[in-house]
C-alpha cells in the first residue's frame, strides 16, 4: 500500500415524504438473494489452501527478488502469471493476445523502469461489455541492502487469491456456468510507488469505465493484526458503502451465506487516521465513481520489512477470505442488473 491524500464527503439525503432510511435499507437487503448457492459452493471448493500456498511461495521466493517494479524479479513474476493463465486457458482481454499491458518508463516515477500490468479475463454471456474488475498489486519493494523484501502478505497473498478466483470462474465457465458479465483479473504494477499501474489502467482502460460495474481490490489478506490476536476469523472491508450501499449489502449477504467471517469496518471511517481508503489501487476506480471494496488484513510487524515471508501466512484463513471475495464477485457478475451507485 502507498499513501495518497484526498478527501471524500458522502451525504445521505432523506425526505419525510419518502420511505424512511431504515425502510430503504431493509428493502435493499431483502432484494439481495443468492440463487446459485450450490454452484458457488461447488466452484468455490476449487480455491484451496495448497494451491494458494504454492503460489505465494513462488511469488515470494528469492528468485523473484522482491518483485520491484521494472526489475527482473517483477518481469519473472509477470511471466509466472502469464504462464498460469495460458495453462488454465483463461483468455487475455488485450487485442494483441498478450496478457501484458505495458507501461512506459516516462509514465512511472523516476525510480522505476518500464513495467506491465498483467490482465486476464472471462467473457460474460448476457452483458459482455459490462465488466467487474478484481484486482491486486503484483509489485513489492525489491532488494535493499542485500536483503530481499519478499512481500508474501504484501501482496503475494492477494496475487495468489486472484489466481484462484480466476481459476474458479473459469472452471464454472467450462461446466456451463459462464458469468453474465465479463470478469477482468488485474494484477497491477507500481502500487508501492504511488498506484501508478492502476492509474495507467484508468487512463488506458481495456473496457470503458462507464461499463465497469465495480472493483474488488485485494491487498494483504494472508495474515492477522494485533487487534485480532484472539480471533483471526475476520477481514477488514474498506469503501464498500462509500459509493454503493448495494455493494455493501451484497458483500454482507455473501459473507452470511458462505463464510461467516467478522467483517470489520474499523478502517472505513471517514476520519480514520491511517487513511487506507486512499492507499491501494481501488482508490483510482473510486475517484471515477466506480463502486469498490478494499479487502485488507491490517498491518503487522513485518509490513514493508524483509521479514514478510511466506511461512508466516495463515493459508486456511487466506482460503476463506478468498472464497468470500469469489462469492461476492459471483453475485455482481451474475445479477440481472449492475450494481447501483445509489447511496440511499
Amino acid at each position: 500500500m502507498k499513501l495518497l491524500v484526498f478527501s471524500t464527503i458522502i451525504s445521505i439525503v432523506g425526505s419525510c415524504s419518502n420511505p424512511s432510511y431504515n425502510e430503504k435499507v431493509e428493502a435493499l437487503k431483502d432484494s439481495i438473494v443468492f440463487e446459485d448457492i450450490e454452484a458457488i459452493e461447488r466452484f468455490s471448493s476449487t480455491i484451496t489452501t495448497d494451491e494458494l500456498k504454492k503460489s505465494v511461495y513462488t511469488l515470494a521466493s528469492d528468485s523473484l527478488e522482491g518483485r520491484k517494479t521494472g526489475e527482473i524479479g517483477h518481469h519473472k513474476a509477470a511471466q509466472f502469471l502469464k504462464d498460469f493463465y495460458q495453462r488454465e486457458a483463461i483468455s487475455s482481454p488485450l487485442a494483441t493476445g498478450d496478457y501484458f499491458q505495458d507501461i512506459p518508463e516516462e509514465f512511472l516515477n523516476q525510480n522505476n523502469k518500464t513495467s506491465q500490468n498483467v490482465l486476464a479475463y472471462i467473457k460474460g454471456t448476457d452483458f459482455p461489455d459490462e465488466v467487474l474488475i478484481i484486482s491486486g498489486h503484483l509489485d513489492h519493494l525489491g532488494i535493499k541492502d542485500s536483503l530481499v523484501y519478499y512481500g508474501a502478505d504484501d501482496n503475494a497473498s492477494g496475487t495468489a487469491s486472484l489466481m484462484e478466483i480466476a481459476q474458479a470462474f473459469n472452471n464454472a465457465k467450462k461446466a456451463g456456468f459462464s458469468p453474465k458479465r465479463s470478469v477482468l483479473i488485474s494484477h497491477f504494477t507500481a502500487e508501492e510507488n504511488g498506484l501508478y499501474g492502476s492509474n495507467y489502467y484508468i487512463q488506458n482502460p481495456v473496457f470503458p469505465l462507464n461499463k465497469t460495474v465495480a472493483n474488488l481490490n485485494i491487498d494483504m489478506i494472508g495474515r492477522t493484526d494485533r487487534f485480532h490476536n484472539k480471533d483471526d476469523q475476520y477481514i477488514y472491508l474498506i469503501g464498500s458503502d462509500r459509493i454503493s450501499k448495494e455493494l455493501h449489502y451484497i458483500s454482507e449477504a455473501a459473507n452470511e451465506d458462505f463464510t461467516r467471517l467478522k467483517l470489520d469496518y474499523k478502517y472505513n471511517a471517514d476520519n480514520e487516521p491511517n487513511r487506507y481508503y486512499y492507499r491501494s489501487d481501488h482508490y483510482n476506480f473510486a475517484q471515477k465513481g466506480i463502486p469498490v471494496i478494499f479487502y485488507f488484513n491490517g498491518e503487522h510487524d513485518d509490513y514493508h520489512q524483509a521479514t514478510d515471508t511466506p511461512d508466516k501466512l495463515n493459508y486456511p484463513l487466506l482460503e476463506k477470505r478468498t472464497k468470500l471475495i469469489f462469492a461476492t464477485a459471483w453475485y455482481i457478475a451474475n445479477s440481472e442488473k449492475r450494481v447501483s451507485v445509489e447511496k440511499l
